[in-house]
Formats: C-alpha cells, sequence, structure tokens
C-alpha cells in the first residue's frame, strides 16, 4: 500500500463519493473509485468516517452550483474536526459544475483541494499526490488530449446484476437550454472492441443486464474492432447481444430522436436482449419552441418516429423528458405539447420547469416565461404523465412477463426486480432468485412499480381454485 498523504503510518484509507445527476455519473463515481482503490481507497459509508470525500455533480437543472456550495460547509466543519485530531480530509469537487464553475468554488470554498471537470478523473492518482503538496487547491478542468478510457483500470468492483457502461460522451446538438456540450465537451465515442471487452468483464463480475450510457448514445460512432470503418449504436447492440455470453439484457440512455438510424430501430425488431425500453427525450410538443430550442426535428418528426419504433417493436413502451416555460412558450405552445402527450402515450417521463443555465443561448433570451406560469404548466404537464404511467402500470396486470431480480425487498421474503420496461416488480421468493430471470404474473399496479408471484407459484393457486381472484386484502399481503 502506498504511503497515506502526510506521512501516517500505512493504514486503508476510506473514500466516500456523493453522486448528483444522470446515470453517467453514477459510472463515472464507481470508475473513480477504481481508481483510487490502488492507493488504498476503501469505500466509506459517511463522510464522518472518510480521507477523501469526492462530490461528484451535475450542472442540468437549476440551483445545482448552490448545492454544492451547502454540501462543502458541511464537509468544511469535517475537515476542520479531523485536522483538529492530528488527521486530513481530502475534499475533491469533480463532474459538470467543477467543469463550468472550477474558479467559483476555489474562491467560495477555499478548502476545497481538488476540483476536477468529468475527462480528467483517470488523472485522479496523481492529483491527490499534488494536493499533499500543494499549498492551494489542484484544478484540472481542461480538456486533455488524451481519451481517458486508455487510461482506466480495466479492474474495477462489481456493479451487481444490473450494470452501467459508459460507451460515448458529450453531445455537439447544442440544445438552447442545455450545458452538456461545455461542460463534457465534442462527442466521443469509444472503439467497439473496448466496449465489449468491458461488458465480458461486466458479465463475469455477475451482471445479467447492461445499460450503455451516453449523453447522446445513439450518435455512437466507435472505430469497428477490424479498424476498418465505424459502427453506430445499432450494430454495437447487436455485438453485444451475440458476442457476450451471459449477458441477457440491453438497455441503452439517453437518445436524441435525429439520431435513431434503420439500424438501430432492426435492432429493437431483432434483438430479444434489447429490452422494449425507450428513453426518448422530446422536450417540447411545439414546433415554434423545439426551433427555439435548436432540437432539429419537429413534433411530426417525433411522432413519424415512434410509429416506426411501434411497427417494429410493438410492446415497446416509451419514456421522455419535458421541459416547460421555455423562453418565449405561450399557451398554445403549451397545449401542443400536452397534445403530443396524448398522442404518443408514455409508460414513464421526466419533467421540468426550464431553469437558465449559464452560459447557453436561452439563458439571455427575450420572453422569459414568468415562474408562477412555468409552476401551473409543470403541475398540469405532470398531473397527464401520472396519469399515462398509471395506465400503463394497469395494463401489465394479469400479463406473465420476465422479471430479472436484483436483490432482497424491504420485507422478510419478499425479493425485487425489474420488469421489461423497467418497473421496480416486487415477488415473495427465494432469495436464490437473485441474479436470475424468472417468470411472473403481474397480480397488482402502484405508482411506480408493480406487485406479481411467482408463474409456479400463481398457477398452482390458480389450479386449486380456478376462479379465485385475489381481493384487496390478499393482494396487501402479497406487497407486504
Amino acid at each position: 500500500m502506498t504511503e497515506p498523504l502526510g506521512g501516517a503510518p500505512a493504514r486503508m484509507r476510506r473514500l466516500f463519493v456523493r453522486t448528483w445527476g444522470c446515470q453517467m455519473n453514477v459510472y463515472d463515481s464507481a470508475r473513480m473509485a477504481d481508481v483510487l482503490a490502488p492507493l488504498g481507497y476503501a469505500p466509506a459509508e459517511t463522510p464522518e468516517g472518510a480521507d477523501m470525500v469526492i462530490l461528484n455533480t451535475c450542472h442540468i437543472r437549476e440551483k445545482a452550483a448552490e448545492k454544492v456550495f451547502s454540501e462543502l460547509g458541511r464537509l468544511r466543519a469535517l475537515k476542520e474536526r479531523r485536522a483538529a485530531e492530528g488527521g486530513r480530509m481530502v475534499i475533491a469537487v469533480a463532474g459538470c459544475v467543477a467543469q463550468a464553475e472550477g474558479a467559483e468554488i476555489v474562491a467560495r470554498a477555499p478548502w476545497v483541494d481538488i476540483v476536477l471537470g468529468p475527462q480528467t478523473y483517470h488523472r485522479l492518482p496523481e492529483m491527490v499526490a499534488r494536493a499533499a503538496r500543494a499549498a492551494g487547491a489542484v484544478i484540472e478542468t481542461e480538456f486533455p488530449v488524451e481519451d481517458k478510457f486508455d487510461h482506466l483500470p480495466e479492474q474495477a468492483a462489481p456493479q451487481g446484476v444490473t450494470a452501467f457502461l459508459t460507451v460515448q460522451e458529450g453531445c455537439d446538438k447544442f440544445c438552447s437550454f442545455c450545458v452538456v456540450p461545455y461542460t463534457r465537451g465534442a462527442e466521443f465515442s469509444r472503439p467497439a472492441a473496448a466496449v465489449i471487452a468491458e461488458a465480458r468483464r461486466l458479465v463475469a463480475q455477475g451482471a445479467r443486464e447492461i445499460t450503455l450510457l451516453g449523453q447522446n448514445v445513439n450518435a455512437y460512432h466507435g472505430a469497428a474492432p477490424d479498424g476498418a470503418g465505424e459502427w453506430r449504436l445499432g450494430r454495437l447492440l447487436r455485438a453485444l447481444a451475440e458476442q457476450v455470453p451471459g449477458l441477457a439484457r440491453l438497455r441503452y440512455t439517453t437518445s436524441h430522436p435525429r439520431d435513431v438510424d434503420e439500424e438501430l430501430i432492426a435492432a429493437h425488431r431483432d434483438l430479444p436482449q434489447l429490452m422494449p425500453f425507450l428513453h426518448l427525450p422530446v422536450q417540447s410538443g411545439s414546433d415554434r419552441i423545439l426551433r427555439a430550442m435548436n432540437r432539429g426535428h419537429t413534433a411530426a418528426d417525433y411522432l413519424r418516429l415512434v410509429e416506426r419504433l411501434r411497427a417494429a417493436r410493438p410492446d415497446l413502451a416509451l419514456s421522455s423528458d419535458f421541459i416547460v416555460g421555455h423562453p418565449g412558450e405561450g399557451e398554445a405552445d403549451f397545449r401542443a405539447t400536452l397534445d403530443l402527450v396524448r398522442a404518443v402515450g408514455f409508460a414513464q417521463a421526466f419533467s421540468f420547469k426550464y431553469s437558465p443555465r449559464p452560459g447557453t443561448p436561452a439563458a439571455a433570451a427575450p420572453h422569459q416565461v414568468p415562474e408562477p406560469v412555468k409552476e401551473a404548466r409543470l403541475a398540469e404537464l405532470q398531473a397527464l404523465l401520472r396519469e399515462q404511467q398509471a395506465a400503463f402500470n394497469r395494463s401489465r396486470v394479469g400479463m406473465g412477463i420476465e422479471v430479472l431480480f436484483t436483490g432482497p425487498g424491504r420485507h422478510p421474503g419478499q425479493i425485487v426486480g425489474r420488469s421489461p420496461w423497467l418497473q421496480p416488480v416486487h415477488v415473495r421468493g427465494p432469495a436464490s432468485l437473485i441474479g436470475r430471470l424468472a417468470p411472473v404474473t403481474v397480480l397488482a399496479a402502484h405508482p411506480n412499480s408493480l406487485s406479481a408471484a411467482l408463474r409456479d407459484q400463481h398457477e398452482t393457486a390458480a389450479e386449486a381454485d380456478p376462479h379465485h381472484h385475489p381481493n384487496p386484502e390478499e393482494e396487501e399481503r402479497i406487497r407486504a
């Protein structure tokens, strides 16, 4: 083990990582832990017990930076207490807030030791060593020339039954409201061979389901394994399905409608491993607002794409993102969004009030929508989306589906898994099913989950009494 900072006797050091934001940040946090493991850092349950704390930040939503500074204020007290006891706590701020506001972080929180952008965390061991010698903070927010994935260790902590795998980063779309092109940089895709190799390692560690990640994942254009040309996402999904034994399920997120090509639609049609659930952000149903957002597609384009996808995979369910109150949005524009939602019918969705992000075109645009108007529109949209999600969940009742069981439930004798459409499914069953696929019959729908019975158990009960239907009390016992 390497010598700890400050020359203290060699010992196991503890690392606490707090993560905000998207699944890619979750993946990045895990990889930062992997990078630091050779230095002797093992996970800490709380920041109080940590020798190093990393805040992995997200800059997408309003007041993201203020949440970080609030957390840094709490960490300052812990750091000072540790110093009074003769020890040291290293504090690092990573991710998109660090990338966008590194100088501000150091100015407002001079007790921070390291500030690093999302493209530089492969350099963390070097930064830790520099922080031990430096009088001030170590700041790494430039986009490095080297590919960070080439410098990450192959050894990684197991993620579990379900795993994330980043295949693409950055975005070239420059939507008017979005900071991603500025904090994550231009679109970059990992070589297909590297993705397949990492997928095999994840499966060897116990993963049965892998979600491919990217800021704009279906813009993937990684180098082909033979070096001849590039693969798009549909080709990569097909290779993973065919070349990674033991990989039962595939998903990908987040997508852009402009990058859904015929090869990707064919993958949805042909690959049983590719789950029938797609997150396809549209943001607005108004063509006028879509132009203002620089989305590069119309509402009709989106609806035609949904029709093509559903023709290829009839059981496909859709999720989306919506922003209400983008500058210039009028009542007719908002009504067009509601019309699109009704036309598509979503199984899930994420919806937000527009919040200005510094440096983006929309932040300086005229005709900002008043906050009370945004709040009212968001409430109306969310009520419709909740209604659609509840209807979709109810439509699964009585259906036989396969569930990938991922862990124990909250109650004794209960296990929980994922449906093909990403809903949590609660079942009474043995822990030996965790990590396996098993057929179930859906018994009840809830706002965000399903209750089910293992197929053989349900069939046994039905054979004993073919007229038997669980009453509400029985359903409650099953849910419990």
